[in-house]
């Protein structure tokens, strides 16, 4: 139970970077213990499991535009999927990394913006790319994963702080910009010899990082729309807090004053002579008199 406890304090306290760790991981292991469960009990999951993309995928990002209409939530969705262990560890410690550098310079609403938009941008590209360039066009293609907009995050940090010097083991320190065209440079050499696709969707979300800090830049921050949508839904199912009772309490009318004149014999004057004398000789030199005197003003 300490585990739990831990992830659950982890997740409340964590910001949005462990947040999204834990939405791609959540993701990818309770359907997947879901579909094993339900495979041992002969159901055929097919249509679900995205981890062997096809055409009837349910949740799979598909490269045929007609397929987006019947699900619509594959355009975001797939970029909280992983096709295996491996691809959700190494995309987890990229996002890890790059997040955390990410938010040296900008706010947390701002990451989550950029991951979401790159994710819709990409994804658009992904279908564009299969109806348009005449290798990929015919063919049939699903996918998923959060590269494209790790690769927006990391590209996005890059453009505005290029200098930035970050230590990797085993070569050293290096410049962020550096980081971030050797991965662009893999992305465009790979493309035409496998998985085209995917690495489409990369080089999109780095174009759509690189775009983003541009535009903001300029003034347009691109984010604050996916803010203002969150925001809305947020405050939508969200209990309004009713406004504390107030109780009332009414004063008595004040009593009347009565005004009691002191006598015209007391003085500013001889109360001063007085406080000169305690300072000088202390109370005991006081006669009855003026003993009495300061009692009366006193009251």
């Amino acid at each position: 139970m300490s585990i739990i406890n831990d992830l659950k304090m982890e997740y409340r306290v964590g910001g949005i970077v462990q947040r999204l760790i834990f939405w791609n991981v959540g993701m990818f292991a309770i359907p997947l213990i879901l579909f094993s469960i339900l495979k041992l009990g002969g159901v055929d999951v097919t249509a679900f499991d995205w981890t062997d993309a096809y055409p009837g995928d349910w949740f799979c990002l598909s490269s045929n535009l007609a397929d987006l209409l019947w699900k619509p939530w594959s355009i975001i969705g797939y970029a909280f999927l992983h096709a295996g262990i491996l691809h959700l560890v190494f995309n987890m410690l990229v996002l890890f990394s790059s997040g955390r550098l990410f938010l040296t310079f900008f706010t947390q609403k701002q990451l989550f913006g950029l991951y979401i938009l790159s994710a819709i941008f990409a994804g658009l590209v992904f279908i564009l790319g299969y109806n348009v360039i005449p290798t990929l066009t015919g063919t049939w293609a699903g996918m998923v994963g959060a590269s494209a907009s790790i690769m927006a995050i990391l590209v996005a940090t890059a453009t505005y702080s290029p200098q930035y010097p970050v230590r990797l083991m085993l070569i050293g320190t290096v410049k962020l910009w550096q980081i971030a065209i050797v991965l662009i440079v893999l992305d465009l050499i790979n493309a035409s010899v496998e998985n085209t696709g995917g690495h489409l969707a990369h080089l999109a979300g780095s174009l759509f990082g690189f775009l983003y800090i541009k535009l903001l830049q300029n003034g347009t921050d691109l984010s604050k729309g996916v803010s203002a949508i969150i925001d809305f839904f947020a405050n939508l199912f969200t209990p309004k807090k009713k406004a504390p009772f107030k109780k009332v309490h009414r004063n008595p009318a004040p009593a009347a004053k009565v005004n009691v004149s002191k006598p015209k014999d007391i003085t500013q004057k001889q109360i001063d002579e007085i406080l000169d004398k305690i300072s000088k000789s202390g109370y005991d030199s006081l006669t009855k008199d003026e003993k009495d005197f300061l009692f009366k003003v006193g009251k």
